[in-house]
């Protein structure tokens, strides 16, 4: 196996168990209307960068590789929000027991690295 599908297979299965925590994550928080509206955003957002990771892999151009990284740029980002939202609107004693902090910083290593991922395709697009 490459180093470029190695990378491809972890990428996939990083993104997959950021999915998974996150959905595990929300059956923690309060069931309010306001966190049931924003589990139900984040669990959208989170589980397009798992899904949509899994397009890039099977992109059959630069272009189309390109298209599919900024969407998983956009909604690991829109995670990120999310995840910081909820964070503010925990109660301290609700903290106690909800610990965001993994994937927060999860999310927001996972939106660097298809940051930089984009930058990089887009130049090879504009060599070309």
């Amino acid at each position: 196996m490459s180093t470029r599908n190695e990378f491809s297979e972890q990428i996939k299965a990083r993104t997959k168990r950021f999915t998974i925590d996150v959905i595990r994550m929300t059956r923690e928080l309060p069931n309010h209307t306001d966190f049931r509206i924003i589990k139900s955003q984040l669990i959208k957002s989170a589980s397009s960068v798992g899904a949509n990771t899994r397009a890039v892999a099977r992109a059959i151009s630069d272009k189309a590789m390109y298209s599919k990284l900024k969407i998983v740029e956009e909604e690991a980002d829109e995670s990120v929000f999310w995840l910081e939202v909820i964070a503010e609107l925990l109660l301290p004693e609700e903290r106690k027991y909800i610990d965001l902090s993994p994937l927060l910083q999860e999310s927001r290593e996972l939106t660097a690295i298809f940051s930089a991922s984009v930058r990089t395709v887009r130049k090879r697009l504009n060599r070309g």
